[in-house]
This record gives C-alpha cells, structure tokens and sequence, in this order.
C-alpha cells in the first residue's frame, strides 16, 4: 500500500474494512472521532496519575500515532497513547506525592527518553534478525493467553476506580447495555459507531438522570464554558538521571511484550501476518517514546482500547488512525475540547471501559480459536491457565526497586513457562 492511499469501500453488514481500504471519508472521520474516545479515558488517567500535563499526553498521543504510521509504511491499524507500564517507575524515580504536578517530572522524562532509546534498539535487532525467534518464543497458545491477559488486567480499573457510588455503578450497568443494543439492533454506520453511539445515548440518559432528577453527580459543563478554544500545553524539559535512568528504562522490555501481543491480535483479526512489521512497529513506538519524553509527555505505547474498538466494528482501515491523530493533535492545542471530553461522566466512561476490556479479553481467546489451539495437550493447558491468573491476579515481581506487574509477569511467566514444559514433552 501506498502512503495516502486506501482503496475506498462500502460498508457492508458484517464486512470486513483492510488496513489498505477505507469507507468514505465522512465515515472515516467518524471512526477516527471513536478511536479517540476510546483512547481518552486512559491517556488522560496515566498522566494523571504521574502528575503529568495530560494536554500534552493527549497531543504526544497524536504525534506518536503520525510517527508509528510512517515508520510502519502504514502497513499497522494501531494506536499510541499513554503506557500504564511507567506509572509505578515513574513514581519511584519521582519521588512524586500523588496530586497536583510533579515537581521532578524532569528526572522522569530522562528516564522515558532512555527507554525509548532501548526499545527503538530492540526493534532495529528485530528488524535485522527478523522475526522467526518470536514465532517460538510465543506460538498462539503464548501470545493468545498474552492478548486475553491485557484486558483481564485492566478489567479493575474501571469496576473500581470509576463507580464511586451506586447509582455509578448502575450508569456503569446502563452504558453497556446501551452500547450492546447499539451492536445488536441497529445497522449501517451506526453499529460500526457503537461505541460512540453508545457513549452518546448513555451520557445523555445520565443527564436526564441527574441534572433533571437529582439522581447522582450532575454533569458540568462550566469546565467547558471558560475553557479557551486555543492554548499550548505546559511542556517540560528532560533531565537525564542515571538513578532515574537505570529504573525506567527496563519497561521497554514490558513494551515490547505488550505491543508484540497487540500486533499479534490485530494481525489474528484481519487475517494479515504483521510479523514482517513488527521491527517497525516496535522501532516506531521508541521513537514516539523518545519524542514524548523530549516535551513532557508519557511514555507511549499501541493502545488496547482501539484494538477493541477495531475487534467490535471489524474495520481495521489506518485512515481513521490518522484522523484521530489529527483530532488528538487538535484536543492538545485546545483546552476548550479537552474540558468537553473530560466532561463525560466518570461512570459513562467505565461502562464503555467495560465493554472494550471484554473485547480485548475475547480478541485472545479468537487467536486460541483462529489457530485451533489443543487444550487437551497439558503443556497448552498449563500455560493459559497459569497467564490468565497471574494477568488477571495482578501478580507483581520486585527486582529492587524496578516492579514487574501483572501484565509483565504474565508475559514473561507465559514465555519462560511454555518453553520449559514444551522442551519436557
């Protein structure tokens, strides 16, 4: 495929939409609005988390995006937001207390860039190596388990950080029978927007709930009102640590495992081997990492939450990639549409967060399906079962003061394990 290139399509019941074709732009545009929604909730929370700007973890997600499609040749349908991955390194380096800015944001933003520098050298490695090593390292029994694990993984934050109250917790329950009825009953381009459109009809249900009723948090829009339509972000400068340095860098090796098992996904849904790719896609999300950390933004990685929404509408094309990078790139120069979508109501947002975690977790289980996986085999057996529980358990390593969460223990445990029970059978 050509750069800029998408054969145009129409959109068919059921159809499936290639990396190299696109619907009409209209609709294009409107997917690449949906892609942004689904990316939003958690780029916004990490940098929050870390006491970063998240206007420029929200611009720095539509730059890495653009540089991840040129180094790519647009060959991968993926988006790049804020990696959860640096949130605990981030902290420890930081010394950050846990609200308001981080004062030694600096230090940590050398400790990103050098990661970045490490991933993009992996990814070079692979690219000259080539990719025959992952094929054994992770066979599908591996990278399905992986795949499944991510969304199980992030399956608590939106049951506990994000229902705060019952009636959260019911909007939470509604949101997703919402989107579920969007997927099941209606058709054309409004199914292929389900998550948009169901975002849409629960937030404005939950108004009529609560500004009209009293029933819960209002939603408030004076965010909105005094927000300015143009205004840049507050960038920071790096400061190169060792310490910090040392900490942070080794998440690139958690990186590599997450978007590897990403890639695989997407390469599962659209019936395409992306393995040819997969140098690029790790050299492209280094750089963006690097650049991220150059300017204050977090470190970056191929986000979930899209490979979700693809899995749902079963459009794949890269156009709507650089649409939403586009509409990233305007949420960060504008505060005014940042306060907007921070404007959705937190329990709005879990219900959909709900819906797309489930999808990655069954993206996994379409690889075990796809590649007829034998689960009568124990070594197979053994392996899923262990992945799942440690990805989903949260099961935590600590190598002094660098941690390895769940999703990396998971990874790793899956890897190391089937290696050692394949060579034993």
């Amino acid at each position: 495929m050509s750069l800029f290139q998408w054969r145009e399509v129409i959109a068919q019941p059921g159809g499936v939409v290639a990396p190299d074709e696109r619907l009409p732009w209209p609709q294009t545009a409107a997917l690449g609005v949906q892609h942004v929604i689904a990316m939003f909730g958690a780029t916004v929370l990490a940098p929050i988390l870390m006491g970063f700007d998240p206007n420029v973890a929200i611009l720095m997600s539509g730059v890495g995006t653009l540089i991840f499609f040129f180094v790519t040749a647009g060959k991968v349908p993926s988006y790049l937001g804020s990696s959860f991955a640096f949130i605990g390194v981030v902290i420890a380096a930081s010394a950050y207390g846990g609200s308001g800015p981080n004062a030694n944001i600096g230090v940590a933003l050398g400790g990103i860039i050098a990661c970045g520098v490490l991933y993009a050298v992996i990814g070079l490695i692979v690219m000259a190596v080539g990719t025959g090593w992952i094929e054994r390292l992770m066979p599908p029994v591996v990278t399905g388990a992986v795949v499944a694990v991510i969304g199980l993984n992030l399956a608590g934050i939106p049951i506990k950080n994000m229902a705060p109250t019952p009636f959260d917790a019911w909007m939470q329950a509604l949101t997703f029978v919402c989107v579920g009825v969007v997927a099941v009953y209606t058709r054309g381009m409004a199914q292929r927007l389900l998550i948009l459109v169901g975002l849409i009809v629960a937030t404005v249900i939950y108004a009529v709930l609560t500004n009209g009723m009293g029933l819960g948090k209002p939603v408030d829009l004076s965010g909105v009102a005094h927000a300015a339509w143009l205004g840049a972000p507050k960038f920071a400068t790096p400061v190169f640590s060792a310490p910090a340095m040392l900490l942070i860098a080794p998440v690139a090796i958690i990186l590599v495992a997450e978007n590897l098992g990403h890639i695989k996904a997407v390469g599962a849904m659209t019936g395409r081997n992306l393995d040819a790719s997969m140098g690029r896609a790790f050299l492209g999300d280094g750089v963006a990492t690097i650049v991220s950390g150059g300017v204050g933004g977090t470190g970056v990685t191929t986000y979930a939450e899209n490979i979700g929404v693809m899995a749902a509408t079963k459009i794949y094309s890269t156009a709507m990639f650089i649409v939403a990078a586009l509409v990233a790139l305007l949420l960060g120069f504008s505060p005014k549409f940042g306060a907007l979508i921070q404007a959705i109501p937190l329990a709005v947002m879990g219900g959909v967060s709900i819906v797309v975690f489930g999808l990655i977790a069954i993206a996994g289980a379409k690889i075990w399906v796809d590649n007829r996986v034998d689960f009568s085999d124990n070594t197979n057996l053994i392996v899923a079962a262990v992945t799942l529980v440690l990805g989903t358990g949260d099961f935590t390593l600590k190598f002094g003061a660098f941690a390895l969460g769940g999703i990396g223990t998971a990874t790793f445990g899956a890897i190391a394990l089937h290696a050692l029970l394949r060579r034993g059978a």
